[in-house]
């Protein structure tokens, strides 16, 4: 599959067009890193406005994609060496998601084989594993799927030890799988209630993991922004947090060195669990809202049309079944499974897929792990299917298989009308402006990795929550009438303008005037401080401000 993926894309691996803007933004984040910018730098200081952006990412993720174009640039040169980079490095990364979900399923008595299988064909959490996808999904999938290996296995104290040190190094990649994370520590945390030395050996693992792994990363992985007051990445708040949720393990692991009782640990549990968990969120409320309050104009326009953050029941009913069909038939082959074998295994295994289906409603980023952790309960649905004969067996291998719901919800959805191409592309600006001197440029939120990525400059807006100031200032810019619009630009030491000649419809229907900014370029009217740089009638316009803008800090 990677080596098809790769013949596919090979065009555009070849000159670096990534899949995803944040692709393009973890390749310039390395790029920095390889080019001087220190370790614990994770700054981006070309993206909005001076001095740059604190980027709530982590290291850890940079760490495979970096050691190969290190590894590889004095052999092949840096552009041969980034490009074998972005296709090795999530196929890697694919190749552990399958062997680590085929040991799920051997622990769980089915076939290791059959889950590779539907492991391969786990719509839509397969296309974070595709050749370009470097940024950080792919890796938080495989410790989460490590973490759940970790739960069913054995009751000893180096499962426990790999449960907690998967556990630190997805809260040091990112939140988005905290709620996996802690149902992760409640299946350690019921099976230590329940299985005596079992229990205890897996649970002492697990604390003493947590509390020094954490101690470690904070250490190691503090970054630039460790005091930024946020919980969206691993900040100060962030650890402050765990190390006082760590604290509920620590409990129950001393506890039941003493107590044997499953009364006895259930009110350890209960009570040292509980008072962990509110000191944590007592101590760091901002980790209930990790992405804290967007702009309201940010939210309305950027954000609600972000596909990750859109709510399953949003989407429309094609794309519903595409995204979740397979986690939905999972969710009802693990409750099948659960109750019929009524092992710890299965039933902890059914709370993982419970909880990546609850994200799934309230978010889409939920949806490829809410896949992957239905492979196993789906691969015991096949092996019932099987003996039922060749009908039943076709009938569950269409079920379980991602690809199938992928297809059908394609054809749920409304053809969309055909149009022209216009041609424009954040890589079609990239192009026009890569020749100019190093500047400022205002351009709408998506084109902002790609001009990173591609040219010298530094641009005003970006895809990321952080970068409230320079997104708000950029849709500021291009809502403005044309006078107050030139105020904005200097003020913000803008000196390249860019955008579609049919850009910017969140900004909804044009003024009739065109006296807007963005209105009134896309009409073809150029206010009198501005000059086109691109030919006239281009999809992607390209202007520059008619005086040298004065760069002021803000």
């Amino acid at each position: 599959m990677g080596i098809a993926w790769t013949l596919r894309d090979h065009a555009a691996l070849g000159a670096l067009r990534l899949p995803d803007t944040d692709d393009l933004m973890r390749l310039q984040q390395i790029r920095d890193w390889l080019g001087g910018q220190a370790f614990t730098d994770l700054a981006q200081h070309r993206l909005g406005p001076a001095p740059g952006l604190q980027m709530h990412w982590s290291r850890l993720a940079d760490l495979v994609p970096a050691a190969l174009i290190l590894a590889l640039t004095h052999l092949l040169g840096t552009h041969a060496a980034s490009v074998v980079a972005v296709v090795v490095s999530p196929l890697l990364l694919f190749a552990a998601m399958l062997i680590v979900i085929a040991a799920i399923a051997r622990r769980l008595g089915q076939s290791g084989f059959v889950a590779v299988i539907l492991g391969a064909l786990a719509f839509p959490a397969i296309t974070l594993f595709t050749p370009g996808r470097i940024d950080h999904h792919a890796l938080q999938i495989v410790l989460v799927l490590a973490l759940l290996h970790a739960c069913v296995g054995r009751g000893t104290l180096g499962q426990g030890a790999i449960a907690g040190m998967v556990t630190v190094l997805s809260l040091i990649v990112g939140v988005e799988t905290v709620p996996l994370l802690a149902a992760g520590g409640a299946a350690i945390a019921l099976r230590w209630r329940l299985d005596a030395a079992a229990g205890q050996a897996r649970m002492a693992g697990y604390a003493t993991a947590l509390l020094l792994g954490l101690s470690a990363a904070a250490a190691v992985f503090r970054t630039s922004g460790w005091d930024v007051a946020a919980c969206d990445g691993f900040t100060a708040i962030l650890w402050r947090a765990a190390m006082l949720a760590a604290l509920a393990p620590a409990t129950m692991a001393v506890g039941g060195f003493t107590i044997q009782s499953v009364a006895g640990r259930t009110a350890v549990l209960i009570v040292g669990g509980g008072l962990a968990l509110a000191a944590a969120v007592v101590s760091a409320p901002a980790c209930l809202h990790p992405y804290g309050q967007v702009d309201p104009l940010l939210a309305r326009l950027w954000l609600a049309h972000v596909n990750e953050a859109q709510s399953l029941l949003a989407l429309p009913l094609g794309k519903a079944v595409a995204a979740a069909g397979m986690a939905l038939v999972g969710l009802g082959a693990g409750i099948w499974f659960a109750w019929t074998t009524r092992t710890a295994a299965a039933w902890i295994i059914l709370g993982f897929q419970v909880t990546a289906v609850a994200v799934t409603l309230v978010q889409v980023r939920g949806a490829p792990l809410a896949a992957l952790t239905a492979v196993p309960a789906l691969a015991a649905m096949i092996a019932a299917a099987r003996p039922r004969g060749p009908l039943a067996l076709v009938a569950a291998w269409l079920a379980a298989s991602g690809i199938a719901h992928a297809g059908l919800g394609d054809r749920l959805t409304p053809a969309a009308p055909v149009t022209a191409g216009h041609g424009c592309t954040a890589a079609a600006a990239a192009a026009r402006l890569a020749a100019l001197p190093p500047g400022m440029v205002a351009a709408p939120i998506d084109f902002g990795p790609t001009l990173l990525a591609t040219t010298r400059h530094h641009v005003l807006a970006g895809p990321y929550h952080r970068d409230t100031q320079g997104n708000r200032a950029m849709y500021d810019l291009f809502r403005s009438p044309t006078p107050q619009a030139e105020a904005l630009a200097r003020r913000w030491g803008v000196d390249y303008v860019a955008l579609c000649k049919d850009g910017f419809a969140e900004l909804g229907a044009r003024s009739k005037d065109r006296q807007l900014l963005a209105d009134s370029l896309m009409a073809g009217q150029v206010p009198p401080w501005l000059r086109q740089i691109s030919p006239p009638g281009a999809s992607t316009r390209v202007y520059t401000l008619t005086q040298p803008a004065r760069r002021t800090t803000q």
